[in-house]
C-alpha cells in the first residue's frame, strides 16, 4: 500500500491495518522458522507497510498537537 493510499485512511483503520499486518508478520516468521515459507521476499513488504502506516500516523500525531 502506497503512502498516498494510507493517508486517505481515517486513523483507526491505519491502526486496524497495523494490527493485522503485525499478525501477519508474525505467521510469515513462523512460516520461515518451520522452513514452510516459499516467498521471504513477503517479509520485507510487510514490514515496510507497517513502517509507512506508523509514519503517517505519527505525522497526524505531530500536525494535530502543533
Amino acid at each position: 500500500m502506497k503512502a498516498k493510499e494510507i493517508r486517505e485512511l481515517t486513523t483507526a483503520e491505519i491502526e486496524q491495518n497495523v494490527k493485522s499486518l503485525k499478525e501477519e508478520l508474525f505467521n510469515l516468521r513462523f512460516q520461515l522458522a518451520t522452513g514452510q515459507l516459499e516467498n521471504t521476499a513477503r517479509i520485507r513488504e510487510v514490514k515496510k507497510s507497517i513502517a509507512r502506516m506508523k509514519t503517517v500516523a505519527h505525522q497526524r500525531e505531530l500536525s494535530v498537537n502543533n
